[in-house]
């Protein structure tokens, strides 16, 4: 009999655990809260080891051709001089594959469309979990409960899953920033890809492979603090900046606001019984390395790779948490140097450091957080 497993969360860990599971030969259900899926998001950089993980899972060479292959680019101010300049192809050079940008929406149909009908139930509330693989849920016709050889919390950063059994692990914290994404129609003008900093100030451009481009900007801002009109505010706080980023921001209709949180207390262990935690349930990290997505793909492989054996739940817990903290910890600290950088006499004493260091140096200290192979995820025969 097939071995059964619920994976709670439709985001990209949780879609990707389920189409490795389900490779693997294992039953698998995912609930997910949402009555529908609607084409929400932004864009999302997959680096060497997320797009290593889809080859895994057999969705490498789809996903290539959906997303923007990485272009020349680098560091910038405001103004738009330069800190640091890395040239197409640094990245493939040294690891083999490039970076690619694509829309969370197109990744996320590429991910459904890899798992059978019916897997993916909507409009399920995940009420109740227990340690033993018991889950009960609201659905759209009344309350369910199932049982399975395992359960993954995949639901997100204000994880259900967490909060019931990992209650003496603590919330996400605030970290005094405020982020804005969007993503422009097609664009004609011209583009030079780049991360810009100002004081306490970010600003990033992602080209994706239809013509539009994903942006994102940061701030240093207490938590709360929304406005009507948030498209109006990032126009005017960016509005002095380099081209083309004002020119990015009015043509965009729509703005998401987040203010952006992470686990400053990691968690002691991501597996409770038959529970494993992955993606931001287990480790919600600040995007400064533009790791999230990565490191959940990273997640869900290994455990498909290793849920079938006796001890399999502890390997994973060896395997991932080591890794995903120290990506969590490295992004916290490149954010802090980066963007959340305020005073002037810092800023300028980083701007200093960055135009001195080698390009091939920043690239290799940046490449190698995405610089991991997963293991081979063959079909069950």
């Amino acid at each position: 009999m097939a071995r059964t497993a619920v994976v709670i969360g439709a985001g990209i860990g949780g879609l990707s655990a389920a189409i490795g599971l389900h490779r693997r030969g294992w039953q698998v259900t995912v609930l997910e809260r949402v009555a529908a899926f609607r084409p929400v998001g932004a864009g999302l950089v997959l680096q060497a080891n997320g797009l290593r993980c889809l080859d895994a899972l057999g969705l490498g060479a789809v996903v290539r051709e959906q997303g923007h292959d990485d272009v020349s680019g680098g560091v910038r101010r405001l103004d738009g001089r330069w800190l640091a300049r890395i040239e197409a192809g640094g990245l493939e050079r040294i690891l083999g594959t490039s970076a690619i940008g694509i829309h969370r929406a197109a990744l996320h149909e590429i991910l459904l469309a890899a798992l059978p009908a019916g897997v993916v139930v909507t409009g399920a509330e995940v009420r109740a979990v227990t340690t033993d693989g018991a889950v009960s849920y609201q659905s759209q016709d009344g309350p369910v409960q199932v049982n399975a050889d395992l359960v993954v919390g995949a639901d997100g950063i204000h994880s259900t899953v967490r909060k019931l059994l990992w209650p003496e692990a603590a919330a996400p914290v605030p970290i005094g920033v405020t982020a804005w994404r969007g993503v422009t129609p097609a664009w004609d003008g011209d583009l030079v890809v780049a991360i810009s900093w100002g004081r306490g100030e970010e600003f990033g451009i992602v080209p994706l492979i239809d013509g539009r481009v994903y942006w994102y900007a940061a701030v240093n801002a207490a938590p709360g603090g929304s406005v009507a009109d948030e498209p109006a505010r990032v126009r005017a706080r960016f509005a002095n900046w380099h081209d083309p980023i004002p020119a990015l921001i009015a043509a965009t209709g729509s703005v998401l606001r987040d203010d952006l949180a992470c686990l400053d207390k990691p968690l002691r262990t991501y597996v409770k019984g038959r529970v494993a935690l992955l993606g931001d349930a287990a480790h919600p990290m600040t995007p400064n390395l533009g790791q999230g997505a990565n490191q959940a793909l990273e997640d869900a492989v290994i455990l498909a790779s290793v849920a079938h054996r006796p001890d399999g739940l502890t390997a994973f817990d060896r395997q991932r948490r080591p890794r995903s903290q120290q990506v969590a910890k490295a992004s916290r600290t490149i954010g802090r140097f980066g963007q959340q950088l305020d005073n002037p006499i810092a800023v300028a004493a980083r701007n200093t450091i960055m135009r001195l260091t080698p390009p091939q140096l920043a690239l290799r200290s940046m490449a190698r957080y995405a610089d991991w192979r997963p293991p081979p995820l063959a079909d069950q025969a």
